[in-house]
This record gives structure tokens, sequence and C-alpha cells, in this order.
């Protein structure tokens, strides 16, 4: 039996109901009801997006009903959809009469998005069936609030850390949620698409004072301008060839 099809199945007697989609992009707003699920299949990959409040009892199904197995949680990760579908230049047609795709700063929006900003994303593999499921919780930014998997699967305790370092996510029941990649006085959550690429500051070593310090990051903006080639290395000099 396919996955969705057990997923159907099971989690129907569960009380759970259902939106079937094979959009590109399903969401499911970070207040729905705990019995709101929905399920995206394509390309032979399944992920079933729920509200937090479902989490911990749809993930121990997962994991202790034989029909799944789903015994390894492989990875816990996070997107921020804050520029989703947003480009600065216009992306779904072409120009046959020049180069006339300027750059717009401000961004173009090409694929409308009102979904949460924050979505937790967890991959899970069953040895057993040979099948791998994803797992989507959204989230709005005014609550980053999650629970923990960690009592369900071990391996989320650093990928969870992890998430919390890059994004902010908050896992409730963490037992020692702290930075992991960052530095201990590190501010923000770098994976953030409002983060600034360049940081928020940087670190040198002081000879003065003897010592690693933090100071406003001193990157100077920089404006790339094309570097125009007039000599071709492929000729001698006096030697190129007349139109």
């Amino acid at each position: 039996m396919r996955l969705q099809d057990k997923l159907l199945s099971h989690l129907n007697t569960q009380g759970f109901v259902f939106k079937i989609s094979e959009e590109p992009l399903v969401t499911l707003s970070a207040d729905a009801p705990r019995e709101q699920l929905a399920l995206q299949c394509a390309h032979e990959e399944c992920t079933l997006i729920l509200s937090k409040h479902a989490l911990l009892d749809v993930a121990k199904q997962l994991r202790d009903e034989a029909q799944f197995s789903f015994e390894q949680l492989i990875d816990v990760c996070g997107v921020d959809y804050l520029s989703y579908g947003v480009d600065e230049w216009v992306t779904d047609k072409a120009t046959g009469t020049g180069f006339e795709r300027a750059v717009d700063r401000e961004g173009i929006r090409e694929i409308p998005f009102s979904g949460p900003r924050f979505a937790v994303v967890y991959h899970l593999l069953s040895l057993k069936h040979n099948q791998r499921l994803r797992l989507k919780v959204f989230l709005e930014e005014r609550d980053l609030r999650i629970p923990s998997l960690i009592e369900l699967w071990p391996s989320a305790d650093w990928f969870e850390r992890e998430a919390f370092d890059l994004f902010g996510f908050l896992f409730e029941g963490h037992p020692d949620l702290r930075r992991i990649l960052t530095d201990y006085g590190f501010v923000g959550h770098p994976f953030r698409k409002d983060f600034p690429l360049s940081g928020q500051v940087e670190m040198r070593y002081d000879k003065t004072i003897g010592r690693v310090i933090y100071q406003p990051v001193s990157i100077p903006e920089r404006v790339l301008v094309p570097k125009v080639i007039r000599e071709d290395s492929r000729y001698a000099e006096g030697e190129y060839p007349h139109d």
C-alpha cells in the first residue's frame, strides 16, 4: 500500500480531517484546529502538514504503528517564507530586444503568498518499509513555540538546537536549548531572510587589550561593475580580424 493511502486510512480513523493537494506549496494556518491536516504528494515524496498541537500525537503514531515504523528522525530544519515568490527582476518571461531586466531592489512578487512566515520541517525514515516522510508545521512570528520531539527521537537534540540557533524556534521540553553553531554572545538568527548577509558585528584580536573583541561590521558596500576586456589575447598585436 502506498504511504499516502496508509496515512489517509489510519489518521482518518483518529478524527483528523485532510486537505489533499498537488500544489507546489501547501500551507496551513498556525492557528488551525488540531484535527486539521494537509497532505501533499509529488514525485513519490509525501509531506504531511499539521498543527503544532497535533505534532506529538501524530509523530508518536508514525513511530510506533507497525504499518509506518518511522524509527529514525534524520533531520530537523526551518524555512523562512518572508521573501517567498519575490525576485529582483521578472523571471517568468524572457526578452528578445536586449538587456532590459534591470534589478528592482524593492523586489517583485511573482508568486502570491499569504501563509505563516515560518515552518519547522522534520524528515523521517522507515528502514522497515524503505519509506520517507516529511512533516511540516507552520508558525507565526508572534509565537515560535513548538513541542520538542526529543522524547520520541533522541536525535532531535542537536537538530532542534541548530533550528533554534539559526531561526529562533523555541522547542518546549528540550532539556538544553542553547546555541550550537554561533558564538555565545551572538545576536539574531542568521538563517532568517531579514538578517544581513554580512552580519551585525565582526570579531578581531585587539593587540592593545590582548583579547578578541567585537565591533560593528566594517565591510564596505560594493557595487559590481562589469569588466570590459578591450584586448583579445587570441591575436597578436595589430592582427585583429576586421568586420
